[in-house]
């Protein structure tokens, strides 16, 4: 048999089905596994318009959900055109506001909503509600929901969606007027001519960081994360095996809570989620100069580096591509510098968080190494040994600080959330 036969042969046997049920579950048919809390208690109108990408919102519903959100829909005539009553049933599982009776559900006072989303967001409903027109569902609903508003009651996001000759210069003006009053205005992913809806996730991702309390809303923080690469050749390079993934979950969950976080992120083999801010530094050359740069030309009050940052370099790059097939005589490797201690010397009224990995050592000695880090100057340091990750199979790590004893996290998810409630006591 070839080896195309065989891998096809393969293919086919990964992808039969013994025709078993699926696995059990706790989750009933309407229900969301949560992806997270940060919409947790929040209510949110998610208004719908008659455009096509209409029969994306219940995907849209469940992905809010999924933060812990509360939805509800409302329709015009023209949406239900492209979504069913009964699918957004199913995603809020709420009834659906198509009509006004003498509920008055437009005003909602008995219980009033966190925010209100236009999503998709016509052209016909961005102008109209931009002269306060009030003559159906929608438009009533969100002449309501600008004057709770303008009483810092509430808060509004639209999602433009529309063919792109429909954006003329009457659009832009009330898109402008709308963003001065206030409502937020998503931009919308552009693809083949058009104002196209963007995915659910950063949807949700926004609305998060549009109804978050956090004390770090709108806090310029800087997080790097993941390997530094150091060039031997053109085309050569020696790394590590960190990815990066920690430094970017904790840029997201800054991020969900309205911090103003930038991200620079080491090359390797994981990208961070694009609806996050970030720079990618290829090589360690790269990352020193980008940290010092965004340091330099931005106050930044707090910076967390969780960058796995090359601790060598080669004294000479070769030129071109060292030939394949012989031997490589020598490479004289030279100590870089050090990153931390470059910012905390020209930057030190930053509030530094800095990540110290060790092998091949006791739990205390970790403690003791991280305990001296702080009595250096540093503000906080995450501390965590390669042997208590083969453990439990999951990344353990414990927040040192000078005043509290160390604080164990386990997961990239608990360690981001830890840092960033930490952050927000200092910040109180």
């Amino acid at each position: 048999m070839s080896l195309y036969s065989r891998l096809n042969n393969q293919m086919n046997q990964s992808k039969h089905w013994d025709f078993s049920p699926p696995s059990p579950s706790d989750l009933g048919d309407h229900d969301v596994p949560l992806e997270g809390t940060h919409l947790q208690g929040k209510r949110i109108a998610l208004l719908i318009t008659g455009g096509i990408a209409a029969i994306k919102t219940p995907f849209i519903a469940r992905a809010l959900r999924r933060e812990g959100a509360d939805v509800v829909a409302f329709t015009s005539s023209e949406a239900l055109r492209y979504v069913t009553i009964d699918s957004l049933e199913w995603s809020t599982t709420h009834p659906v506001v198509t009509k006004l009776t003498s509920a008055a559900e437009h005003l909602s006072d008995s219980s009033p909503f966190d925010a209100y989303v236009v999503a998709p967001a016509t052209y016909n409903t961005i102008n109209k509600m931009r002269y306060g027109i009030a003559d159906g569902v929608i438009t009533s609903t969100l002449a309501s929901a600008l004057g709770r508003m303008e009483q810092g009651k509430t808060n509004i996001m639209i999602v433009p969606t529309m063919h792109g000759s429909l954006h003329n210069a009457i659009l832009s003006e009330s898109l402008k007027t709308l963003h001065s009053l206030g409502v937020a205005i998503m931009p919308p992913r552009d693809a083949y001519g058009k104002h196209n809806i963007p995915h659910e996730r950063d949807i949700v991702v926004e609305v998060c960081r549009l109804v978050s309390h956090s004390p770090l809303k709108d806090i310029s923080i800087l997080v790097t994360g993941g390997p530094t690469p150091v060039p031997i050749d053109n085309i050569r390079r020696l790394t590590n095996r960190f990815s990066g993934k920690l430094g970017a979950t904790i840029t997201e969950e800054l991020y969900l809570r309205g911090a103003d976080v930038h991200l620079i992120h080491g090359e390797g083999s994981y990208q961070p989620a694009s609806y996050l801010p970030y720079q990618l530094a290829k090589t360690y050359d790269e990352y020193l100069a980008l940290v010092l740069e965004q340091l330099s030309q931005k106050k930044y009050k707090i910076g967390i580096f969780t960058a796995a940052v090359a601790d060598y370099k080669p004294e000479t790059i070769l030129p071109g591509k060292t030939p394949s097939g012989g031997q490589l005589k020598s490479l004289n490797l030279v100590p870089t510098l050090k990153v931390i201690e470059e910012v905390k010397h020209k930057f030190p009224d930053l509030y530094m968080v800095t990540f110290k990995y060790q092998e091949q050592v006791s739990h205390e000695a970790l403690i003791n190494i991280a305990q001296e880090r702080i009595k250096q100057g540093y503000a906080a340091v995450v501390a965590n040994r390669g042997e208590e990750i083969e453990s439990v199979g999951e990344q353990v790590a414990y927040l040192v600080t000078a005043n509290q004893p160390p604080q164990q996290m386990i997961g990239k998810k608990e360690i981001a959330v830890i840092i960033a409630d930490h952050l927000e006591k200092i910040l109180n």
